[in-house]
């Protein structure tokens, strides 16, 4: 029988242990402050951890540039968010949060660079654009709570401090949304938009038209539209964009630093504009082949490269013209896709040399698919590679969107339900998706896109994005020397949490020991096709 002196001191144990095991999970749902370093992803390109946190005060003074006016709105979204006061104030020195644009910047830090320090005077970052700003803000944003995301308030804030100096690897760090197929709405874009801002992605392609729909008003062809916006892949979504929601898309975007690149996929992939308007078949739908379909009937497959446009109709070219030129009038972007994927046509190169010029005509840069590379391009038109097995002229510009890294409608693990495995039988997981290493000066950066035949639900969308969008991040932002996997997972489990709050029902990777449950980020597998 145990003493009773050995009694009172087990027990004595055991309550120290559930205080320190209750303060713990306190500390835990509050996300008090902590001396830990925050997990920031990208990872920046020098950072330099220093002693101690600053505590956040119940007041605080945003001392700004007048170049940095604009900027203010984040850092006061980012502290009112905390539960805690903030004012403005045009000047140098003059409160405990430091905002300054500097053109001068530019050489050291690039158009996207940024300096962030933080010490025991406050919160100061330099950039030599509101871009760089934007991204020193989201930088900063990974040293709050999670809990800020959805809205809840500490009455403590220490942020950790620090010296960076950061800038990106790639001017181009995409991703690609496929609502031909499937249609996402201006909603769920706005909130992608959202979620791609917070880990400094920057282009964001919308892959518009298909066989399967037609996704954007022209006002010229409304019944591209009115028939093709019926129509999407089977157990799919239908509907489109008009032109005002297309604009407000950009606007939103823009204002994060982020632009819209409108893809309408030609001169294949084109059965929702054959059948709003038949007369841009050739004779006896000779363009349809096989005829998987043809006008009035609407298309729900699955199979690509069995429709075209009319090459050898000259007017065919007029309604290229007059699409371009509508859709160049409403992108405040520079770039226009024009697609050119999976399609033989003896004119095909023909089509795209004449499609290229039309883009250039209407002041716009050009980007085509891979295949487009078999034409004489301009010095001006980009490649995007995805398979890597067509030559490219030595002075093109190219986005690397190889299939067996980037294609994210492809499982999170092998023999994901409703995914595809043609390019990568194994599935793409997190470490495939980040050993991605360029190889060519050409490469301006890196896309990722989700192609919408199996993905037909916001859902099922998060899960095939997220995480593995953060790891496409990170491979675009960061350089290659100072990546390495590991860590990524180590800095990624910390965001857990961040996710949820943000309520995206992101794939819990299995090569993440996450910080939290998942129980906002659940989704259940539970839609057939």
């Amino acid at each position: 029988m145990k003493s009773k002196t050995t009694q009172i001191s087990v027990c004595l144990l055991m309550a120290l242990i559930m205080s320190l095991s209750v303060s713990g999970m306190q500390n835990a749902g509050n996300e008090s402050a902590s001396n830990d370093k925050p997990a920031i992803i990208p990872l920046p390109q020098e950072v330099k951890w220093t002693e101690g946190t600053y505590q956040l005060p119940e007041n605080n003074t945003i001392c700004f540039n007048q170049a940095a006016r604009n900027s203010t709105k984040w850092i006061q979204k980012l502290v009112e968010a905390t539960g805690k006061k903030i004012s403005l104030k045009e000047g140098e020195n003059c409160g405990n949060w430091q905002l300054q644009i500097d053109p001068s910047l530019t050489e050291q830090l690039g158009e996207e660079g940024y300096q962030l320090m933080i010490s025991s005077s406050g919160i100061n970052i330099k950039s030599a654009s509101e871009a760089g700003m934007f991204y020193g803000i989201q930088t900063l944003r990974q040293f709050f709570p999670a809990g800020i995301e959805s809205g809840r308030t500490f009455s403590e804030i220490g942020l950790k401090k620090v010296e960076i100096v950061d800038k990106p690897s790639f001017s181009w760090r995409g991703s690609m949304l496929d609502i031909a197929r499937s249609f996402l709405s201006k909603e769920y874009i706005r909130d992608h938009i959202d979620r791609m801002a917070l880990y400094k992605m920057n282009r964001l392609h919308l892959h518009l038209t298909d066989d399967q729909g037609w996704r954007l008003e022209f006002k010229k062809y409304p019944k591209l539209t009115e028939i093709g916006g019926k129509s999407a892949v089977k157990n799919g979504r239908s509907g489109y964009l008009t032109q005002e929601e297309y604009k407000e898309l950009q606007k939103y975007a823009a204002e994060r630093n982020i632009v819209i690149i409108p893809e309408i996929d030609m001169p294949g992939h084109v059965y929702a504009a054959l059948t709003s308007y038949p007369e841009l078949n050739c004779e006896n739908n000779k363009n349809i082949e096989p005829k998987r379909a043809t006008p009035p009937e609407l298309y729900d497959g699955y199979n690509v490269g069995w429709t075209r446009l009319c090459l050898e109709d000259e007017k065919t070219y007029d309604f290229v013209d007059d699409i371009i030129k509508e859709l160049a009038n409403i992108t405040t972007g520079e770039w226009i896709h024009i697609g050119g994927d999976e399609i033989e046509d003896p004119l095909y190169e023909e089509f795209i040399e004449k499609a290229g010029g039309i883009v250039s005509k209407y002041e716009k840069t050009a980007i085509g698919w891979e295949e487009s590379a078999k034409a004489e391009l301009s010095d001006s038109f980009i490649v995007q590679r995805w398979t890597g097995e067509i030559d490219i002229a030595d002075d093109q510009k190219i986005i690397d969107s190889f299939c067996k890294f980037f294609y994210l409608d492809h499982g999170n693990v092998l023999d994901q339900e409703n995914t595809y495995k043609w390019c990568n039988p194994d599935g793409i997981s997190l470490e495939k998706v980040y050993s991605y290493k360029p190889d060519d000066d050409r490469v301006i950066g890196i896309e990722a896109p989700v192609w919408s035949e199996l993905v037909i639900s916001d859902d099922r969308a998060d899960d095939r994005l997220w995480p593995r969008s953060i790891a496409v991040a990170e491979v675009g932002w960061t350089s290659t020397d100072k990546r390495q996997f590991q860590d990524f997972t180590e800095r990624l489990a910390k965001h857990g949490l961040r996710l949820d709050e943000l309520e995206i029902k992101y794939f819990r990777s299995p090569e993440v020991k996450w910080n939290s449950t998942g129980e906002k980020g659940i989704f259940s597998e539970k839609l057939s096709n």
